[in-house]
């Protein structure tokens, strides 16, 4: 049996720009997707903490270091830049695995540059 685990999160982060102009997914900095372990493509839930809106879309990399956080296609109307947002991933593994899960969890500050815990 595989379990569905979260795997990462970047929490809180601020959204910077929205863009209904575009196919869909979220545009985050690549820098922060190293950190949380994540890839471009790969599936994630969006949560906004301002409107209680949850979305499940796929990453796309934004240039590093620049802080992006860009909601696009039809979830652009899901949000606006300066709500607050947590961007979470999961993982399909064997029970073996999941009793040992450790998550990934990246802070960032409201530039959305990481914050060390």
């Amino acid at each position: 049996m595989l379990r569905s685990m979260f795997k990462s999160k970047i929490h809180r982060a601020t959204l910077t720009a929205t863009k209904l102009d575009y196919e869909g997914s979220i545009a985050v900095d690549a820098d922060l997707l190293k950190a949380a372990d994540m890839l471009p493509g790969e599936e994630v839930h969006v949560l906004n903490c301002n409107n209680g809106e949850r979305l499940v879309t796929y990453l796309i990399e934004a240039p590093a270091g620049s802080g992006t956080m860009m909601l696009n296609g039809p979830a652009a109307r899901l949000g606006y830049p300066g709500d607050t947002v947590v961007l979470i991933t999961y993982a399909a593994v064997t029970e073996e695995e999941a009793r040992n899960w450790k998550p990934t969890v990246v802070h960032v500050d409201e530039k959305n540059r990481i914050v060390k815990k």
